[in-house]
């Protein structure tokens, strides 16, 4: 792996998953036969399929309450790769994923995590102690980019954390002032990179956004279909493997990961790279579960 990888999750999800042996009934109660947790959340999904790939890379996020206690105490059990957890003064997000028997999936999500300023602060010291070879990942969404209290955060992405540096997959207002920056790497889905096109006034092309923005490198995923990159020096479409899809979810964040562990910053290396991250993409999304399913030799 190039180098290490500092994942910072801003919404993370104690996620709680409940199988039904039975096809889910709205407006029905419903009793489960199986119950599991997990820490949910892009930088943490990230980070797991890291270093499953032999990747060194360390996941930081925040904790608070009750739910954030679980949270920790699941990561101290299960999590293979390292993390930290920042303390929050409010309650973690809670989420809910329902799996019927005939294999269709729902979830619902709580309230949005909220960043206080000490925890906002405290994030942007330890990104900023970084060691400055660490490549920092910003995974998922931003709530609360534009609030005061963000303001430590929000100063540490924009004006003190080098842009070559910084990977992100991100959107909304966090993306469309992150853009106007020289960054590393963009990845989005293209729901986000449309609405990105939409808020910046530019035509949803990616050779238009490459010319008219600093990004150096982008690339923009589209579910099953194809995939889209370019450089300053390299461009073109990829089509992912077709699967018979059971979950899609963290398939994005598998695909991103598996950038992150390749020589990415080499143009030269984009095609055979962009096509292993589609591959395994694409096998999350025909398995249950987050980068659990079986590596190719």
């Amino acid at each position: 792996m190039p180098q290490p990888v500092l994942t910072f999750t801003a919404n993370p999800l104690a996620e709680t998953t409940l199988q039904l042996s039975a096809p889910a009934q709205l407006g029905r109660t419903q009793r489960a036969s199986s119950r599991s947790f997990q820490v949910g959340g892009k930088g943490f999904n990230v980070a797991k399929m890291l270093h499953r790939l032999g990747g060194d890379v360390t996941a930081l996020s925040f904790a608070g309450g009750a739910t954030g206690e679980v949270c920790r105490l699941w990561l101290e059990e299960y999590a293979a790769f390292a993390w930290e957890l920042l303390p929050l003064t409010t309650p973690s997000r809670e989420g809910t994923v329902v799996r019927a028997a005939d294999g269709s999936e729902t979830t619902f999500l709580g309230p949005d995590c909220v960043i206080d300023g000490a925890a906002a602060q405290a994030a942007a010291a330890r990104l900023l102690s970084a060691d400055p070879s660490t490549t920092i990942a910003l995974c998922g969404s931003v709530p609360g980019w534009d609030a005061p209290a963000y303001a430590p955060l929000r100063d540490c992405f924009l004006q003190q954390l080098a842009p070559e540096r910084l990977a992100v997959d991100t959107y909304g207002p966090a993306l469309v002032e992150l853009v106007q920056r020289p960054l590393a790497l963009v990845k989005i889905n293209r729901d986000e990179f449309n609405a990105l096109a939409d808020t910046l006034d530019l035509p949803p092309k990616l050779p238009a956004m490459q010319r008219a923005l600093p990004v150096q490198a982008w690339i923009v995923t589209n579910g099953g279909n194809d995939i889209e990159f370019a450089t300053a020096t390299t461009a073109g479409t990829l089509t992912p493997p077709s699967v018979t899809e059971v979950s899609p979810t963290g398939s994005g964040d598998v695909f991103f990961a598996t950038v992150l562990a390749g020589d990415w910053r080499d143009d030269a290396t984009w095609p055979d790279l962009l096509t292993r991250a589609a591959e395994l993409a694409a096998r999350n999304a025909a398995h249950p579960g987050i980068a659990e399913f079986e590596l190719p030799a």
